[in-house]
């Protein structure tokens, strides 16, 4: 990750809109910010969440409120509860999440 091209800002996150995003089972919605070829957001998953893909794309995630599984092709799983958060490089372990009590997560990628 290059942090290039950014300006010092400030978000406020309450004042990016949403964008919704159906699962497998339940949805996401996103609050979206990109700075050059950084994408931030703030994601927040229903009760119930299954993603509808395996993801390959490398991120760095936090979990800000609830509990996330993550599953990876491999068959190992791992769950964060708030204050946790995992890292995973783009096209290292293609992994995909889901949440039965809802989760709310920072996610740099």
């Amino acid at each position: 990750m290059n942090l290039n091209n950014i300006p010092f800002g400030t978000t406020n996150w309450a004042e990016i809109p949403t964008t919704h995003h159906e699962g497998e089972q339940g949805y996401a919605l996103w609050r979206t910010q990109q700075f050059d070829n950084i994408r931030v957001r703030i994601v927040e998953y229903s009760e119930n969440y299954l993603a509808d893909h395996w993801c390959s794309k490398g991120h760095i995630l936090f979990c800000l409120e609830g509990e996330l599984h993550t599953e990876l092709e491999d068959g190992r799983t791992f769950t964060l509860t708030a204050g946790m958060s995992y890292q995973v490089a783009d096209n290292a372990e293609a992994h995909r999440s889901s949440t039965t009590i809802g989760a709310k997560l920072f996610i740099v990628d």
